[in-house]
């Protein structure tokens, strides 16, 4: 990924500038890796709050803000656990990521067109009380991880995705203002097709990404 991704955009943290980086050596630092299990655990309890009030809401700017989350939290734990797999492997699990994060995107579009077909409006007060909420987790997640933020290109890049990520939340935020003010599902609908948009594009650059990998390993094996 580059260091300027679009906000919201789900993260990628095997590569920077198109190049692979050794990812021979695990995660030693204990504060940076106690840091990075509290973000994963964060990112992973969001998910879980944003698909319940996504469900609850009628909203689907939530639910795709939810992909973001999700997509972080399993970031994180291929960080924590397998950067000492082979490159095969990793390449394996980046595919069926990117598989994951495809289809749930093609879900949300469709579930978007869907809910603008039948005018059900979201309810913009949960909406909004659950973007503060996300924005929050995010600040506390890039706050964290700030003083690790000039390390390598995965540590750089944990932290800017919790800092991007914060400003996708703003976008759910506005959503739930438009709204509110317009008792429309378009505000709403347009954010979670722009997020749409995002993790599909995420998860193209990841398979690509991957299936080199793996044609690299095969080549070189």
């Amino acid at each position: 990924m580059s260091h300027d991704h679009a906000p919201g955009a789900h993260c990628h943290h095997d590569h920077e500038h198109g190049h692979v980086h050794d990812h021979s050596d695990p995660v030693v630092d204990p504060q940076y890796r106690k840091v990075l299990w509290w973000v994963m655990l964060i990112n992973a309890a969001m998910f879980f709050v944003e698909i319940g009030a996504g469900y609850q809401s009628l909203s689907k700017s939530l639910l795709a803000d939810s992909l973001d989350f999700a997509g972080d939290a399993i970031n994180i734990a291929l960080s924590l656990f397998v950067l000492t797999a082979s490159v095969p492997t990793r390449a394996k699990m980046s595919l069926f990521k990117a598989a994951s994060m495809f289809l749930f995107s093609i879900w949300i579009m469709g579930a978007t067109l869907w809910q603008v077909y039948t005018g059900d409006v979201p309810k913009a007060e949960i909406m909004g009380i659950i973007s503060v909420l996300a924005v929050v987790a995010n600040l506390l997640s890039a706050w964290w991880l700030y003083k690790f933020r000039e390390g390598d290109s995965n540590m750089m890049s944990v932290w800017l995705c919790a800092r991007n990520d914060a400003i996708g939340n703003v976008l759910v935020m506005a959503a739930a203002v438009g709204v509110f003010f317009t008792h429309n599902t378009l505000p709403d609908a347009i954010v979670a097709l722009v997020m749409v948009a995002m993790g599909l594009q995420a998860a193209t650059q990841i398979a690509r990404r991957a299936w080199d990998e793996l044609q690299a390993a095969k080549a070189g094996a």
